[in-house]
């Protein structure tokens, strides 16, 4: 049982720091208007390729249902739990997806903490509608 404590660990802390490097980087490759809801396009129509996309839409919801599973772990054991919850939401596609990141861009800090990282990286703010 300790075996498998420590492999949790150490899983944990590589899912934070992956977490912290990936995030700037992810945040400022959005494009400025992805939380404007005129702007907002869905995946499945922004493929011409329509078997590609579904292969790569089917493989993102895997990656980020595996996420949602590691971060309900992460949540009882050391480790960035919430933080992995929410990077597995946002990669899925369900119902309700585009409500949930804007009320989440909404909360207060949020969207400060967003446009400071990509005003460093010198992009453009993100506009909400």
């Amino acid at each position: 049982m300790e075996h498998y404590l420590w492999w949790i660990t150490g899983a944990s802390l590589l899912s934070a720091i992956a977490t912290l490097l990936a995030m700037p980087w992810v945040v400022t490759r959005l494009p400025e208007d992805y939380f404007d809801h005129r702007g907002r396009e869905s995946w499945r129509q922004s493929e011409s390729q329509p078997i590609v996309a579904l292969l790569l839409g089917l493989l993102k919801n895997v990656v980020g249902a595996v996420l949602l599973a590691l971060g309900v772990v992460m949540l009882f054991t050391p480790g960035q739990g919430l933080l992995t919850i929410l990077a597995g939401l946002l990669l899925m596609n369900f119902p309700g997806k585009y409500r949930l990141e804007r009320w989440l861009v909404q909360r207060p800090g949020v969207l400060k903490s967003l446009n400071w990282l990509r005003t460093r990286r010198g992009k453009a703010p993100f506009r909400l509608s």
